[in-house]
């Protein structure tokens, strides 16, 4: 007899939906490996993600409830002036990680576009900016680790929470660390470029206008064709 299949939790179907779980039809041999690292790497960001948004939610209800205390009752908490600029720090190094990791970061293709798309020129291309980035994800995690490591076995406490002082700075190493992972997978192809956790594939237009100017000689052609 056929067993019949246990329908499926909405926490399953949250978790599938979301590629946080391996694909049984990947999880044998070496590709099992690289299936765990891309769920691993989808967990890191959907973690990174709600940090992100909760740093964003608390720095707004902060502000505004300074900016209330203080034009309107006269009054003010020294430390509610003081976590939002922690916040920020947060905020900011996390949506760097994010961005990278979708490839969202400013990049000129004028001379990039030129080559063929999936031709061997723009793979090398590729692989240079992935370099790139994860040279700076490198300096990112090194030398952010590196100062906070040294801040923090000296002597000193932010004026107002108390808190010490090199806490303000390990938001960079964070991201470092964050960016040099996503490179890693990208680079040893255990990421697809088109594997995106933020944003939409980016429209290649001069691919489009390539087709588009393609279409316009055959349509030319054709009307030819008919008026001999």
């Amino acid at each position: 007899m056929n067993k019949i299949a246990a329908p499926k939790g909405r926490f399953r179907i949250w978790l599938e939906e979301n590629r946080l779980v391996p694909d049984p039809g990947k999880m044998h041999g070496s590709s099992a490996i690289a299936e765990i690292l891309r769920v691993a790497n989808h967990w890191a960001h959907k973690l990174l993600l709600y940090i992100a948004q909760v740093a964003l939610a608390l720095m707004v209800v902060l502000v505004i409830m300074t900016v209330t205390l203080r034009y309107v009752f006269r009054t003010g908490i020294g430390w509610a002036e003081e976590v939002p600029v922690l916040l920020v720090t947060l905020f900011a190094f996390l949506a760097t990680a994010i961005g990278v990791r979708d490839h969202m970061h400013i990049s000129m293709n004028f001379i990039y576009n030129i080559f063929p798309s999936k031709g061997k020129i723009r793979k090398g291309l590729d692989f240079f900016a992935d370099l790139c980035v994860l040279v700076c994800g490198l300096f990112l995690l090194l030398y952010g680790w590196r100062y906070a490591a040294r801040l923090a076995v000296l002597p000193g406490a932010l004026p107002m929470t108390g808190w010490p002082t090199f806490i303000r700075y390990l938001p960079a190493p964070m991201a470092g660390f964050v960016i040099v992972f996503d490179q890693l997978l990208f680079m040893t192809g255990v990421l697809d470029p088109d594997d995106l956790l933020y944003s939409e594939k980016e429209v290649d237009w001069s691919e489009v206008v390539k087709e588009q100017k393609k279409e316009a000689l055959s349509e030319h052609s054709t009307e030819g064709g008919d008026l001999s």
